[in-house]
């Protein structure tokens, strides 16, 4: 009986130790919510939203960026005229990385005489 209790105690234990290491187990995690990828716009000032887990480190087209104590991330951007790529890579303190990369086109218009 007493082997059973300990047995099960230490099956306890451990898994409570597995549940609360989970993120640190799974590592980072990153979503881009805005633009989406793909997508065209005529502003010129895009702001780039999102959210990550489990990081120590931020990088924007390899520009150091930040996180909100919520996970939540906002960059404003100017992009040239065209196509342009955007590259959101995060990093855990174990040097694990993920890495999104999201497209849009910034078009122009010019105005037409009638």
């Amino acid at each position: 009986m007493k082997r059973i209790l300990v047995i099960t105690a230490l099956l306890l234990i451990g898994g409570y130790g597995l549940f609360e290491a989970r993120r640190l187990i799974e590592g980072p995690r990153l979503a881009i919510d805005s633009p989406i990828d793909g997508s065209a716009t005529s502003t010129t000032l895009v702001t780039v939203t999102g959210w990550v887990e489990n990081i120590s480190f931020l990088t924007i087209n390899d520009q150091a960026a930040s996180a909100n104590e919520q996970g939540r991330f906002v960059y404003r951007y100017s992009p040239p005229v065209g196509y342009t790529a955007l590259t959101v890579a995060a990093t855990d303190r174990f040097g694990r990385r993920v890495e999104k990369r999201v497209t849009f086109t910034l078009l122009t218009y010019c105005p037409v005489k009638l």
